[in-house]
């Protein structure tokens, strides 16, 4: 039986090998950094609907603390609890493009409800790191 989860590589650097991150849900979280403002996004690692394809990464919910200039919430979001929660319009994203800058607070990698900052599973190069959904790779099952 495959063991889904992300592979996390570095969009600049060939020479770092991915690493592979065993997870079925997540929660990737960060604040803004000029309007200071935290966001977070869940995710679920699920099988393609097409045999023999490579899993695909589901966004299941969303939420934003407030709102602010150019982060506005979409029009279908729900105020609870000072958050502004809404299901993303895009349901499966074969990928995501995380711009990680040494200028600013790293994502939250949250599982669970515990979160790390994400350079504890990848340091960035203060470029894009690449988060893709993936089934875990030959050398490194056990």
């Amino acid at each position: 039986m495959p063991v889904f989860g992300v592979c996390l590589a570095l969009a600049a650097s060939a020479a770092t090998p991915p690493v592979f991150v065993p997870v079925e849900r997540f929660t990737l979280a960060w604040t803004h950094s000029i309007e200071k403002v935290r966001w977070e996004e869940d995710y679920a690692v699920v099988a393609s609907t097409t045999a023999g394809q490579p899993p695909v990464l589901r966004a299941l919910g969303a939420r934003v603390r407030g709102s602010a200039a150019g982060m506005e919430p979409p029009d279908d979001a729900v105020l609870r609890n000072g958050w502004y929660e809404y299901t993303p319009h895009m349901w499966s994203p074969q990928g995501l493009r995380l711009t990680r800058s040494p200028y600013t607070a790293d994502y939250a990698w949250c599982v669970g409800g515990q979160c790390v900052p994400l350079g504890q599973w990848l340091p960035s190069d203060g470029g894009v790191t690449l988060l893709t959904p993936c089934v875990q790779p030959p050398a490194t099952a056990r």
